[in-house]
């Protein structure tokens, strides 16, 4: 029996940092306190996709991160992660907004989170560490807040 190979949903073609930005506005100072006191941090990301051609897409997953000690801003770091994903000619129309805000994300998350980590670790500071991301509910929450805000077209932000 000829066995059939079904091409897969999505191909990612590239994968690479669009922007990064680390901020240390109060060094030297603050490293005296954060090994006692560590800094609270506050996390939002986001996924946007955007489209380059027929069934190929940019998604970008971006992190917003700001770390406090006190009233004291310890860091702040900013990277938005992208991939070129092609989808499928096979995929229904219907499936690949949940293709770019799922699976594209899921894919980059890893790579996203190393970097956080190194750059961190790089400012002086122990690396972070973000927890995995539950991309499926992510992206549910993102439809319910977006049916919420009828169509304003905004792009809706997670704290993590």
């Amino acid at each position: 029996m000829a066995e059939t190979r079904s091409e897969p949903p999505l191909l990612i073609q590239a994968q690479y940092i669009k922007d990064l930005s680390f901020e240390n506005p109060n060094a030297p100072d603050i490293y005296a306190g954060h090994s006692e006191n560590p800094p609270e941090i506050a996390v939002n990301i986001d996924v946007n996709p955007t489209p380059l051609a027929d069934r190929v897409y940019e998604v970008v997953l971006s992190f917003r991160i700001t770390a406090k000690s006190g009233e004291k801003t310890a860091f702040l770091v900013e990277l938005d992660y992208a991939g070129v994903a092609t989808v499928n000619p096979s995929v229904p129309e219907e499936g690949i907004e949940k293709l770019l805000l799922v699976e594209v994300p899921r894919y980059l998350f890893p790579f996203a989170r190393s970097t956080l980590a190194e750059v961190t670790r790089e400012g002086s500071f122990p690396p972070l560490v973000i927890n995995p991301i539950d991309f499926e509910q992510f992206y549910h929450h993102r439809k319910k807040n977006s049916m919420a805000a009828s169509g304003s077209g905004e792009a809706v932000a997670s704290d993590a």
